[in-house]
């Protein structure tokens, strides 16, 4: 049984590569920039990443049962993010949701607006709180704008338009370490699905270096638009007919989740799509137990993944979702940051011997 990933530093290594990612504004179908770095990155360990015409990032790697079926490991890049809808006279921008974001996650702040041109910076705003009690409202978009401090005109030349999506400004974004210097917490501006990307690249950084190789012939997938109907997923399943979509993403808590927010990495059972292959979630955990790690499970009524979603869509056999516990999901994320250590253990093992 090999523990050669066990080292000391390994969850900061993984937090590392996660600050290599955390600031590149990449919504949903404006993800070039995150796999141009993504694909340096794979460059640099010596692999010879391929993108599709819509923007997914993939490497194959040949297992060592060159018999056996195609799995893939798969983290999205895209981030949930907000949409013009319109521009006003005064340059302030109207605005709606891109994937599941709400106005009050966000706060009042700044945010990058990805022109077709050049990125502008401005205020999200929700206006002043000096009105009668009677008049105040809960936060809706209806009620939220961008202030830009700009014209039309202005506007239109940096390539603003309704359609231009806008993110969380990066000196928002973290991350942040906290609590208990023995069991730290770490929290950022939305890890879904940065941190899943940081620890595929992570264990492929870790395998490149170690020579060893997955036992399934296997393909490490950086998916595109898995926020508004996982449509990178999809595509990439339909052309390269997986067996299995193994899918790294957080597991959110919300009321009445049994999970506890400590070390140990989540099993996704079911979602509102169906439930796992009953199989693979046995596997995953024997892979946990080989390592010395406890993995917890859960039943979701409202989530889906890259794995459910191509699933239910007839493009992949078996599906499988697992990650770490996270808190104020799809908003500033908070987790526990043994827990990246063990993940990667468990998909070490489970890659390696599975």
């Amino acid at each position: 049984m090999s523990h050669s990933l066990q080292r000391p530093t390994l969850s900061h290594e993984v937090l590392e590569r996660f600050r290599s990612l955390v600031c590149i504004p990449a919504p949903s179908s404006r993800e070039d920039q995150i796999a141009a770095t993504i694909c340096e990155q794979l460059e640099a360990m010596g692999l010879q990443p391929e993108r599709d015409a819509g923007g997914n990032v993939m490497v194959e790697v040949p297992g060592r049962n060159p018999e056996l079926p195609l799995w893939c490991y798969a983290a999205h890049m895209d981030e949930i993010a907000i949409v013009v809808t319109r521009i006003r006279p005064s340059g302030d921008l109207e605005v709606a949701r891109s994937g599941s974001l709400y106005p009050w996650k966000l706060g009042e702040g700044p945010v990058e607006i990805l022109g077709d041109k050049e990125s502008v910076v401005g205020i999200f705003s929700m206006g002043s709180m000096h009105i009668p009690l009677s008049e105040r409202k809960p936060v809706g978009w209806e009620g939220v704008w961008i202030t830009t401090g700009m014209t039309e005109t202005e506007l239109a030349e940096a390539g603003v338009r309704p359609g231009s999506l806008a993110v969380l400004h990066a000196s928002r974004r973290g991350p942040y370490t906290f609590g208990s210097p023995d069991n730290p917490m770490v929290a950022a501006w939305s890890f879904d699905d940065r941190m899943a990307c940081a620890l595929l690249l992570e264990l492929l950084a870790h395998m490149q270096a170690t020579g060893e190789k997955p036992l399934h012939p296997s393909l490490f997938a950086f998916t595109h638009n898995e926020e508004v109907g996982g449509w990178g997923m999809k595509n990439l399943a339909r052309m390269k007919a997986p067996e299995a979509i193994i899918a790294l993403d957080l597991a959110p808590t919300p009321p009445g989740t049994p999970l506890q927010m400590d070390d140990r990495p989540a099993i996704w059972s079911k979602d509102s799509h169906g439930h796992y292959d009953h199989q693979l979630i046995l596997e995953l955990l024997a892979a946990g137990r080989e390592v010395n790690v406890d993995l917890q499970t859960v039943v979701y009524e409202r989530a889906a993944s890259d794995a459910s979603i191509a699933y239910t869509a007839g493009l992949a056999e078996r599906a499988l979702c697992f990650g770490w516990v996270c808190g104020n999901s799809h908003g500033f994320e908070t987790m526990r940051l043994g827990a990246l250590r063990n993940i990667m253990l468990t998909l070490h093992r489970f890659v390696t011997t599975r």
